[in-house]
């Protein structure tokens, strides 16, 4: 059985300099959207929170590019986050919780945490 994703929220990561939050209430078939809309910074973000430790595979070219680097009317952010929920009802995980929550951060100084279920 799957572990099913329930939410991604995502701050300072690439193009998302505020906190977003994408629920999700059902198998997941596509991310669809216009050119621009970050749908390629949504998966770069679920790859790196489960893991990914190479900047080529996330589309940068360091870690620092993760960051949100600042527009004409907004200042760069020093951290990028990412925490994914998953269900774990089916304990597929071996955690026993019905939910676990992987979040990851990047701090501009190149420090990097990762917390389980905020721990």
């Amino acid at each position: 059985m799957p572990v099913f994703l329930k939410k991604i929220e995502l701050f300072g990561f690439k193009s998302f300099a505020d906190r977003t939050k994408v629920e999700f209430v059902s198998t997941i078939t596509g991310i669809v959207g216009p050119n621009g809309s970050g749908k390629s910074n949504i998966i770069d973000a679920i790859r790196w929170c489960l893991g990914e430790n190479s900047p080529k595979t996330l589309r940068s070219s360091g870690f620092e590019d993760i960051l949100f680097s600042g527009s004409q009317y907004r200042q760069p952010l020093s951290v990028a986050e990412v925490s994914l929920l998953f269900d774990n009802s089916t304990r597929i995980l071996p955690i026993p919780l019905d939910e676990v929550e992987i979040t990851k951060r990047y701090y501009r100084s190149g420090e990097t945490k990762t917390l389980l279920n905020r721990n």
